[in-house]
Parts: structure tokens; C-alpha cells; sequence
């Protein structure tokens, strides 16, 4: 593994655990495919919620 995929791990670990409530033994207790599959279900998630949020302020600027 190299570093940057080093650090890219441990930076989707945070957030897993700090934003999304995920254990690091949940994390490391996942397949790799498992895990690779619930960042993929939070990254749509998050990204589904800010569009959501811009849409929200574009109605408010435009009220």
C-alpha cells in the first residue's frame, strides 16, 4: 500500500467513524468488498444531502 492510499485509508476511517457512527472494530471487521461498498453508500449519501442542501438555498435566494 502506498502512502497516499495509507492516509486516504485512515481519512475515510475518520470520517467513518466520526460523521457516519462506525466502530474501528466495525471497519476492521469488514471484508474489503463489504467495506469498499458502505464508503461508496456514504459518499452517494453525502453527496445526495448537499444537493439537496443547494437546492434548499437556491429556493430560499430566489423566494
Amino acid at each position: 500500500m502506498s502512502h497516499d492510499e495509507l492516509v486516504n485509508y485512515y481519512k475515510i476511517n475518520f470520517a467513518l467513524i466520526k460523521f457516519h457512527n462506525y466502530t474501528l472494530e466495525d471497519l476492521e471487521n469488514m471484508l474489503p468488498w463489504e467495506r469498499e461498498l458502505y464508503v461508496i453508500l456514504v459518499e452517494n449519501w453525502v453527496k445526495e444531502q448537499n444537493d439537496e442542501a443547494r437546492e434548499r438555498q437556491s429556493k430560499q435566494r430566489g423566494k
